[in-house]
């Protein structure tokens, strides 16, 4: 959890010299290496500064700071930058889509210095009587709370996961437990979590728990007992542990994952079976005698019923479709021959084409298509037509040296705010695959925003839209959209959407990736990878399309390169 931490800090720091108008040169600095930080699969406190200072965007000022944070949990530059600008105003920039001018601008003219405080002269419409402030912006700002309010109940899987399995892996060195597992939502593989269930047997609970509530993650003992402990962690997250007996193991797992409305399901059925399910086995009521529960899927068996994957326990038709044989055989991670959406150092990816190569053979993939950004996107290095063409003679001479893997020239292409494209067609179709996303004019209403990506969808050589709700989970609520008429558009075009792996996207959502497959929608799943430990995140994407009971054949990037290009061949698709 260091590295969340450092990117925190980093991005903390950007948005303080941003408020104080510095070099914009060191703003992106700071803000690029968050983002390399937070992408890095290692603990940086296990890479020596040596190693820190060849990581993309990482030089020797930055990594003596990362060292030092390590080492004494503070960054003194930090220390002293923190104490030149009042925290009210810090406490604004915590507020989605609340730049830093604004918020200065707020702070200077109404001294509002507190969130409570905005959100009621927002409500109160005062905001938009101040220069340069709309109404739409006011809008803007409360929506902003909200998701923030939001934030503080529930929190982003991809920045809860790490720190639970850090914890587990701790437990599992450290402490007398057998079996271990994390539970809960987590588990069930929500794109937001409330807080972190794990479950252990041991034969020496006293002990176990001892280790759990120091360890270095835990803020603060709530609650400490031989079967259940509660600890806050220093990013403000519960965590509880119960120890179970090992033949009750099974059935408390399944109790424990939830989620609450799939185990009413559950129990419903054992009822009328003449049966008692809880987290402590499966009983028969006439005389209370355990007949299973060590196993998780003694539960299953026991009902009648297949085993359910934890990611469909949500009571969302999984039950009838096990009665009925109808569970989907759902994707899973070794099913992915490539990445479709990777940036290179050509934009504002980190690393080389060998790099990018070179990582993505070491997960097995056969083939991965970078995707640099077009030319509209200044802020990220994005390319001209001309180096367009230049990359693409380089990644024709790299693939002549490749055996068994390959790489597809495309791009990412910025759908404009009137829907055409930031490259003509006679550029795109001579790229492999065309990736094409909107960065900019989020705040456009609904029926502009979805008459763009229709517009992209419509173009025979547009072969995916990515992230297409546009939300940063915790940060920025998906934009506007007519997502039914995405649907049936894409379904109509044959154009495959993306979801988007990034734990801080999962963009589509489950529940619409889960209306894609029913369509008949290719999907892909891809990372958006920039630095290459970002490949990892390729899992988030997997079990989000199985929470949407996604199938391998659902996803274009499970096929063989040949076959992949054969359904992405630009030209082919349906169009109006």
């Amino acid at each position: 959890m260091k590295n969340q931490e450092i990117a925190r800090i980093f991005n903390d720091i950007a948005d303080r010299l941003e408020l104080k108008e510095e070099n914009p040169f060191r703003i992106r600095a700071y803000r690029k290496a968050a983002l390399n930080i937070e992408g890095l699969s290692k603990n940086v406190e296990e890479i020596p500064e040596a190693e820190l200072r060849k990581i993309p965007g990482i030089g020797q000022d930055l990594a003596g700071k990362i060292v030092e944070y390590c080492r004494t949990g503070k960054i003194q530059a930090y220390e002293e930058l923190k104490s030149e600008l009042p925290e009210g105003l810090l406490r604004l920039l915590a507020i989605p889509s609340l730049g830093p001018k604004t918020a200065k601008q707020l702070y200077d003219t109404l001294q509002v210095k507190s969130i409570d405080e905005l959100e009621k002269l927002a409500l109160e419409h005062k905001l938009s009587k101040l220069p340069g402030i709309k109404e739409k912006t006011e809008e803007n700002i409360l929506k902003g709370i909200q998701t923030l309010k939001r934030g503080t109940e529930r929190q982003p899987i991809g920045k809860v996961l790490p720190l639970a399995h850090a914890m587990r892996d701790q437990l599992r060195a450290k402490a007398p437990v057998g079996r271990i597992d994390i539970a809960g939502s987590i588990r069930r593989w929500k794109d937001t979590v409330k807080d972190i269930d794990i479950l252990v047997t041991s034969d020496n609970p006293d002990k176990a728990m001892d280790v759990f509530v120091y360890l270095p993650q835990v803020r603060e003992i709530l609650v400490q007992g031989p079967t259940k402990s509660s600890v806050i962690t220093h990013e403000g997250i519960q965590v509880d542990v119960r120890v179970v007996e090992e033949e009750s193991y099974g059935a408390a797992l399944t109790y424990f994952t939830g989620s609450k409305t799939h185990n009413i399901r559950l129990r419903e059925m054992a009822v009328k079976k003449g049966l008692k399910i809880n987290e402590y086995g499966i009983f028969r009521e006439k005389d209370n005698k355990r007949i299973g529960g060590e196993e998780e899927g003694d539960v299953y068996r026991i009902l009648g019923l297949p085993y359910i994957p934890p990611e469909l326990r949500e009571d969302q038709g999984e039950v009838e479709a096990a009665l009925e044989g109808r569970l989907p055989d759902l994707i899973t991670i070794g099913d992915i021959q490539g990445d479709l959406h990777v940036h290179s150092k050509w934009s504002d990816g980190s690393h080389t084409f060998e790099e990018v190569v070179e990582a993505a053979r070491e997960r097995g993939y056969s083939y991965i298509a970078l995707t640099d950004h077009s030319r509209g996107l200044a802020v990220a290095r994005g390319l001209t037509i001309e180096r367009l063409m230049e990359q693409k003679k380089e990644i024709a001479a790299l693939n002549r040296k490749l055996r068994g893997f390959r790489v597809l020239q495309g791009t990412e292409v910025d759908i404009r705010s009137d829907g055409s494209l930031d490259f003509p067609d006679e550029v795109l179709k001579e790229l492999d695959i065309v990736v094409a996303s909107i960065h900019s004019g989020f705040k456009q209403s609904a029926q502009q925003l979805t008459s763009r990506i229709v517009s992209a969808m419509r173009n025979p050589y547009v072969s995916i839209i990515a992230h297409p709700t546009g939300r940063l989970i915790g940060d920025r609520d998906a934009y506007e959209l007519d997502m039914e008429e995405i649907l049936r558009v894409a379904a109509e075009t044959g154009t495959a959407l993306e979801i988007n792996a990034s734990p801080f996207r999962l963009d589509l959502s489950d529940a619409h990736a889960r209306k894609a497959k029913e369509r008949g929608i290719p999907l892909v799943i891809s990372t958006d990878t920039h630095v290459v430990d970002q490949f990892t995140y390729m899992g988030y994407g997997v079990s989000i399309a199985r929470r949407g009971w996604v199938g391998k054949g659902d996803v274009l990037n499970t096929l063989e390169g040949d076959a992949l290009l054969r359904r992405l061949k630009p030209g082919k698709k349906g169009t109006t």
